[in-house]
């Protein structure tokens, strides 16, 4: 899609309310189901937010409910996300210091290991 078409659509979107917007979100998920594959969210926590949006609208929820629970979702899954980089960060850490010992071990070995 074009630069220029994105901006289009994203134009309207903004000015679209929650209601209008979910009722644009059905109609862009009919063509895709129509006409392209199908597409699925990318992470675990995705899927899952994904899945209970689709469970609460198809609940009839009040739009008020869905955008409040989808917010809520949306910051955990940013602080699961926060929280796994954090995670790797101390793995590469303890990688980095168990190939490369502190230089005070290097000097303390003896030199001559001959007996």
């Amino acid at each position: 899609m074009n630069d220029l078409l994105k901006q289009r659509i994203i134009r309207v979107l903004d000015a679209a309310s929650d209601e209008r917007g979910y009722q644009i979100l059905d109609f862009v998920e009919f063509l895709d189901s129509k006409y392209a594959e199908r597409s699925e969210p990318d992470g675990l926590l995705s899927r899952i937010t994904a899945t209970v949006e689709n469970t609460m609208r198809a609940g009839k929820l009040p739009i008020q409910a869905i955008t409040g629970t989808m917010g809520l979702m949306d910051t955990a899954a940013k602080v699961m996300k926060g929280l796994a980089a954090a995670g790797q960060a101390v793995v590469d850490e303890a990688v980095k210091a168990a190939e490369n010992p502190p230089r005070e071990e290097i000097q303390q070995k003896p030199k001559n290991l001959s007996s």
